[in-house]
């Protein structure tokens, strides 16, 4: 059983952050964080694989570390996303951060430490989400970005099998505007103010009304899509 060895395995509290309201949290592969409600803080802890810590090095924390870029852009932080190797922050001005890997930090290069997204500035981001090695971002108004290095499986909404390195809106579909979004490996899912849930990238993960389960075609676009779901 040496493979337990440092692994936890019943819960346990984590006391660097027993003083803090956490209020949200975010799992990559190998690491976790934190924001706190006071302070509007974010804490990182676990393996930094290509500086998914935040931290300006490669070096693991087992105890969260307070991500001191972050803190010294004097804003208050309310949402933490994670993917494979990469992070996002949103500030409550709706300001985007990212960092790690260069696959989908919104960068198109990789940073071990916190910058904003460039691409967004100017837009008020209210939602974000992290896949496997992609991102997206939902704006005040209701637009969808996305972006990844890969973008594989059509599963950005562009239309197209290619990657996109820094944020792209989607541009369908027309007139909706976008209310909530989940993001997997290769596929994404964003409801509209109606209710209504628009689905694309790998079909059998999309819960569209397919009588062979184990079809792999692709759904291209939203526009491209049925309605997959109405809720009442």
């Amino acid at each position: 059983m040496d493979h337990w060895i440092d692994c936890q395995l019943t819960p346990k509290r984590v006391d660097a952050l027993s003083q803090d309201r956490v209020v949200g949290v975010a799992l990559g592969y190998v690491f976790t964080l934190a924001v706190t409600d006071a302070a509007g803080a974010v804490f990182s802890f676990g393996y930094s694989e290509v500086g998914a810590l935040g931290h300006g090095s490669l070096a693991q924390s087992e105890v969260p570390r307070r991500i001191e870029a972050l803190a010294q852009t004097g804003r208050r932080f309310v949402a933490v996303a994670a993917g494979f190797s990469h992070a996002l922050a949103l500030t409550e001005e709706g300001e985007l951060y990212g960092w790690g890997s260069e696959c989908a930090n919104g960068h198109g290069r990789e940073e071990r430490t916190p910058r904003r997204v460039a691409a967004l500035i100017g837009e008020r981001v209210k939602l974000m989400a992290a896949g496997d090695d992609a991102s997206c971002a939902v704006t005040e108004k209701g637009e969808l970005f996305t972006w990844s290095e890969y973008g594989l499986w059509y599963s950005l909404g562009h239309g197209v099998n290619t990657s996109q390195a820094t944020p792209k809106r989607v541009e369908a579909p027309v007139g909706a505007r976008v209310a909530a979004v989940a993001m997997g490996e290769e596929h994404i899912l964003a409801a509209d103010e109606d209710g209504v849930v628009w689905a694309f990238g790998k079909r059998p993960a999309l819960g569209l009304d397919d009588p062979n389960p184990e079809n792999l075609q692709f759904v291209e676009t939203p526009a491209a899509s049925v309605r997959a779901l109405k809720f009442p």
